[in-house]
């Protein structure tokens, strides 16, 4: 497989605007691959995009750098005190450790289903595009928003994250699985949101970390690894700053639209070639 500088520009962009905005990162990154004339189900290909998550990783380590000291200091320091034990803090640490165990059993699992033609062709795409459009719009008319994140509890967490593992289907988004799953447990939606950031991270580094051999196996080369990541990190870091401020006063069904437009498209396109 030939992947070069420009492809790995390209998908970088891709990959660091799309990752944390609710429109499905892997969704568009095939459609990209597509019209990179790139083999999408390539196992090369599908490690590349899976490895150049790293920036998007660093993007939220580096965003949220003293949200991480401060929720690392909490659990450390609740293994050690009762007290601090039944502190807010505590709770959110562990619940982002709880949280991330489904993913990284089911990915694990399902790891030859989840890289298959079947999951990763164009329809699947458009029709989750579509479908899970309407999760995220039932999740905004029946959110209440009374629950702030001193109130996350070790169980949304975990409810979070089963919900995160829909989001192995390309095109529902993990970000929208996410932050839908927070707004129907009450979280109000810069809660569900900054949960949605918290959460990437373990399930981001696992599955950069399992396919990293491969692309660099697979005849990728380190080059365009390297320059997709940085590119990544520098999209992705302006994206979670823009998604942040806009669900402060905005709802997610803002996006709605883009993905059941791009759904259709996607599908219309599939059945005319």
């Amino acid at each position: 497989m030939s992947l070069g500088i420009v492809d790995a520009v390209v998908l970088g962009v891709v990959e660091g605007l799309t990752e944390f905005l609710p429109v499905s990162s892997t969704g568009h990154l095939t459609i990209a691959e597509q019209l990179l004339g790139l083999q999408v189900d390539d196992p090369a290909v599908t490690a590349f995009t899976a490895v150049i998550q790293s920036g998007a990783i660093v993007a939220v380590l580096v965003y949220f750098a003293r949200d991480w000291v401060r929720l690392i200091s909490d659990f450390f320091g609740g293994l050690r005190s009762a007290e601090r034990r039944a502190t807010p803090g505590f709770r959110l640490a562990l619940g982002v450790i709880v949280g991330s165990i489904p993913i990284g059993v089911i990915g694990l699992a399902a790891r030859d289903i989840i890289k298959g033609p079947v999951l990763r062709s164009l329809v699947t795409v458009g029709i989750a595009l579509i479908a899970w459009s309407a999760v995220m719009y039932l999740a905004e008319k029946r959110a209440t928003q009374a629950r702030g994140e001193d109130t996350v509890t070790v169980r949304d967490t975990l409810l979070i994250g089963l919900a995160q593992c829909v989001a192995l289907v390309p095109g529902v988004s993990r970000s929208g699985a996410t932050i839908s799953a927070g707004l129907l447990l009450g979280l109000d939606r810069v809660t569900a949101t900054r949960l949605s950031f918290f959460l990437s991270v373990p399930a981001l580094t696992a599955a950069g970390l399992l396919e990293l051999p491969s692309a660099l196996g697979e005849g990728v080369g380190a080059g365009p690894v390297v320059v997709g990541s940085l590119v990544s990190f520098v999209v992705a870091y302006a994206s979670v700053a823009f998604l942040l401020r806009f669900v402060a006063s905005n709802t997610i069904v803002a996006f709605v639209p883009y993905r059941v437009v791009l759904g259709i498209a996607v599908l219309v396109g599939v059945a005319l070639t």
